[in-house]
Protein backbone atom coordinates (compact mmCIF):
# COMPACT_ATOMS: atom_id res chain seq x y z
CA UNK A 1 0.00 0.00 0.00
CA UNK A 2 1.40 3.24 -0.78
CA UNK A 3 0.43 6.14 1.83
CA UNK A 4 0.00 8.66 -0.62
CA UNK A 5 -3.23 6.64 -1.89
CA UNK A 6 -4.68 6.65 1.72
CA UNK A 7 -6.78 9.49 2.56
CA UNK A 8 -8.01 7.71 6.52
CA UNK A 9 -8.33 5.21 8.70
CA UNK A 10 -11.45 4.09 10.23
CA UNK A 11 -13.08 2.61 13.72
CA UNK A 12 -16.39 1.11 13.80
CA UNK A 13 -18.72 1.56 16.74
CA UNK A 14 -21.97 1.80 18.30
CA UNK A 15 -23.46 5.75 18.25
CA UNK A 16 -24.11 5.42 22.02
CA UNK A 17 -20.06 5.30 22.55
CA UNK A 18 -19.38 8.78 20.62
CA UNK A 19 -20.13 11.20 23.39
CA UNK A 20 -17.06 9.28 25.30
CA UNK A 21 -14.92 8.87 22.51
CA UNK A 22 -14.76 12.69 22.20
CA UNK A 23 -13.96 13.22 25.66
CA UNK A 24 -11.70 10.33 26.42
CA UNK A 25 -10.35 9.11 22.94
CA UNK A 26 -10.56 5.89 21.48
CA UNK A 27 -9.44 3.38 23.65
CA UNK A 28 -8.62 -0.23 23.63
CA UNK A 29 -10.76 -2.85 24.83
CA UNK A 30 -9.03 -3.07 28.06
CA UNK A 31 -8.74 0.33 29.02
CA UNK A 32 -12.46 1.14 28.10
CA UNK A 33 -13.96 -1.72 29.96
CA UNK A 34 -14.63 0.66 32.86
CA UNK A 35 -16.73 2.92 30.87
CA UNK A 36 -18.71 -0.12 29.97
CA UNK A 37 -19.31 0.87 25.82
CA UNK A 38 -21.46 -0.66 23.73
CA UNK A 39 -20.11 -3.36 21.99
CA UNK A 40 -20.65 -4.26 18.06
CA UNK A 41 -17.85 -7.49 18.25
CA UNK A 42 -18.28 -10.55 17.40
CA UNK A 43 -17.78 -12.43 20.66
CA UNK A 44 -16.46 -15.81 18.95
CA UNK A 45 -13.46 -13.07 17.29
CA UNK A 46 -13.10 -11.40 20.38
CA UNK A 47 -12.18 -15.00 21.93
CA UNK A 48 -9.06 -15.27 19.68
CA UNK A 49 -8.07 -11.42 19.88
CA UNK A 50 -7.96 -11.91 24.07
CA UNK A 51 -5.48 -14.40 23.93
CA UNK A 52 -3.72 -13.11 20.91
CA UNK A 53 -0.22 -11.21 21.66
CA UNK A 54 1.44 -9.17 19.07
CA UNK A 55 4.78 -10.14 18.57
CA UNK A 56 7.28 -8.55 20.72
CA UNK A 57 4.91 -6.04 22.26
CA UNK A 58 1.98 -6.32 23.97
CA UNK A 59 -1.78 -8.62 24.25
CA UNK A 60 -3.78 -7.60 21.44
CA UNK A 61 -6.35 -6.00 23.64
CA UNK A 62 -4.43 -3.44 24.67
CA UNK A 63 -4.65 -1.79 21.39
CA UNK A 64 -6.81 0.14 19.48
CA UNK A 65 -7.91 -1.23 16.21
CA UNK A 66 -8.39 0.51 13.77
CA UNK A 67 -9.09 -0.55 9.37
CA UNK A 68 -8.02 0.78 6.15
CA UNK A 69 -11.42 0.15 4.91
CA UNK A 70 -14.44 0.42 6.91
CA UNK A 71 -16.64 -1.53 4.06
CA UNK A 72 -15.07 -5.33 5.27
CA UNK A 73 -16.69 -8.10 6.41
CA UNK A 74 -16.51 -6.73 10.10
CA UNK A 75 -19.17 -3.83 8.87
CA UNK A 76 -21.29 -6.23 6.34
CA UNK A 77 -22.06 -8.79 9.33
CA UNK A 78 -23.35 -5.67 10.78
CA UNK A 79 -25.59 -4.29 8.44
CA UNK A 80 -28.82 -4.52 9.72
CA UNK A 81 -27.80 -2.76 12.79
CA UNK A 82 -26.30 0.43 10.01
CA UNK A 83 -29.03 2.69 11.80
CA UNK A 84 -26.99 2.08 15.28
CA UNK A 85 -23.63 2.02 14.05
CA UNK A 86 -20.67 4.88 12.55
CA UNK A 87 -17.33 4.93 11.13
CA UNK A 88 -15.02 7.53 12.48
CA UNK A 89 -12.47 8.88 10.10
CA UNK A 90 -8.84 8.88 11.58
CA UNK A 91 -6.53 11.04 10.44
CA UNK A 92 -3.77 9.02 8.62
CA UNK A 93 -1.02 11.20 11.11
CA UNK A 94 -1.45 8.17 13.87
CA UNK A 95 0.41 5.84 11.56
CA UNK A 96 4.06 7.93 13.12
CA UNK A 97 3.16 7.75 16.72
CA UNK A 98 5.54 5.33 18.14
CA UNK A 99 4.64 2.20 19.00
CA UNK A 100 2.30 1.45 16.19
CA UNK A 101 1.77 -1.79 14.53
CA UNK A 102 0.34 -2.33 11.26
CA UNK A 103 -1.37 -6.32 10.29
CA UNK A 104 -1.23 -7.52 6.82
CA UNK A 105 -5.23 -8.60 7.62
CA UNK A 106 -7.26 -9.21 10.11
CA UNK A 107 -5.21 -9.77 13.56
CA UNK A 108 -7.63 -12.35 14.68
CA UNK A 109 -6.21 -14.57 12.22
CA UNK A 110 -3.41 -17.40 12.57
CA UNK A 111 -1.15 -16.01 9.25
CA UNK A 112 -1.71 -12.49 10.03
CA UNK A 113 1.66 -10.78 10.18
CA UNK A 114 2.77 -8.06 12.01
CA UNK A 115 5.04 -4.79 11.08
CA UNK A 116 5.80 -1.42 12.57
CA UNK A 117 4.52 2.00 11.08
CA UNK A 118 4.69 3.34 8.97
CA UNK A 119 6.42 0.70 7.04
CA UNK A 120 4.40 -1.80 7.14
CA UNK A 121 2.47 -0.43 4.89
CA UNK A 122 4.84 -1.95 2.33
CA UNK A 123 3.10 -5.88 3.08
CA UNK A 124 -0.82 -4.50 2.76
CA UNK A 125 -2.14 -5.57 0.07
CA UNK A 126 -3.85 -2.44 -1.36
CA UNK A 127 -5.55 -3.66 -4.34
CA UNK A 128 -7.54 -6.29 -1.92
CA UNK A 129 -8.22 -4.06 0.88
CA UNK A 130 -9.89 -1.95 -1.11
CA UNK A 131 -11.62 -4.17 -3.27
CA UNK A 132 -15.18 -3.70 -3.57
CA UNK A 133 -16.59 -7.31 -2.88
CA UNK A 134 -14.58 -10.31 -1.55
CA UNK A 135 -16.16 -13.24 -2.78
CA UNK A 136 -14.71 -16.00 -4.64
CA UNK A 137 -15.41 -18.97 -6.08
CA UNK A 138 -12.18 -20.40 -4.39
CA UNK A 139 -12.89 -20.79 -0.36
CA UNK A 140 -9.07 -20.55 0.02
CA UNK A 141 -9.05 -17.44 -1.88
CA UNK A 142 -12.13 -16.31 0.00
CA UNK A 143 -11.16 -16.75 2.81
CA UNK A 144 -7.86 -14.94 2.34
CA UNK A 145 -9.74 -11.97 0.80
CA UNK A 146 -11.49 -11.43 4.31
CA UNK A 147 -8.80 -11.54 5.87
CA UNK A 148 -6.62 -8.94 3.99
CA UNK A 149 -9.80 -6.75 3.94
CA UNK A 150 -9.78 -6.75 7.49
CA UNK A 151 -5.83 -5.66 7.93
CA UNK A 152 -5.34 -3.71 10.59
CA UNK A 153 -3.77 -0.46 12.13
CA UNK A 154 -3.03 -0.89 16.27
CA UNK A 155 -2.29 1.59 18.38
CA UNK A 156 -1.49 1.27 21.69
CA UNK A 157 -3.57 1.79 24.46
CA UNK A 158 -5.29 5.11 23.01
CA UNK A 159 -5.97 7.44 20.05
CA UNK A 160 -6.48 11.25 21.31
CA UNK A 161 -9.86 12.79 19.76
CA UNK A 162 -7.83 15.38 17.93
CA UNK A 163 -7.31 13.07 15.58
CA UNK A 164 -10.72 12.35 14.43
CA UNK A 165 -11.92 14.13 11.17
CA UNK A 166 -15.16 12.97 11.05
CA UNK A 167 -17.84 10.35 11.29
CA UNK A 168 -19.89 8.21 8.44
CA UNK A 169 -23.33 7.22 9.11
CA UNK A 170 -25.39 5.83 6.92
CA UNK A 171 -28.90 7.39 7.26
CA UNK A 172 -30.09 10.74 7.57
CA UNK A 173 -31.73 9.50 11.00
CA UNK A 174 -28.49 8.44 12.31
CA UNK A 175 -27.33 11.64 11.36
CA UNK A 176 -29.79 13.72 13.39
CA UNK A 177 -28.96 11.02 16.23
CA UNK A 178 -25.65 12.15 16.43
CA UNK A 179 -26.34 15.62 15.60
CA UNK A 180 -28.40 15.79 19.03
CA UNK A 181 -25.74 15.27 20.68
CA UNK A 182 -23.54 18.36 19.89
CA UNK A 183 -20.64 16.63 19.61
CA UNK A 184 -18.99 19.15 16.55
CA UNK A 185 -18.32 16.12 14.62
CA UNK A 186 -18.11 16.16 10.47
CA UNK A 187 -21.15 14.03 9.63
CA UNK A 188 -21.85 12.50 5.99
CA UNK A 189 -24.17 10.20 5.11
CA UNK A 190 -22.85 6.97 3.29
CA UNK A 191 -25.32 4.21 2.82
CA UNK A 192 -22.43 2.50 -0.19
CA UNK A 193 -20.62 2.33 3.23
CA UNK A 194 -22.64 0.31 5.16
CA UNK A 195 -23.99 -2.14 2.49
CA UNK A 196 -27.60 -0.46 2.59
CA UNK A 197 -27.51 1.71 -0.80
Amino acid sequence: MKRVDLHELHYITHIANLPSIVQRGLLSKRRAKPFGPKSIAMEGVQEIRETKVVPGARPLHEYVNLYFCARNPMLFKRKDQHAEICVLRISTDILDLPEVVITDRNAARNLARFYPSPEGLAYVDQDMVFAEYWNDDNPIVKWKKKGVKCAEVLVPDRVDSKFILGVYVSCEQTKRDIEAMNLSLPIKVDPHLFFVG
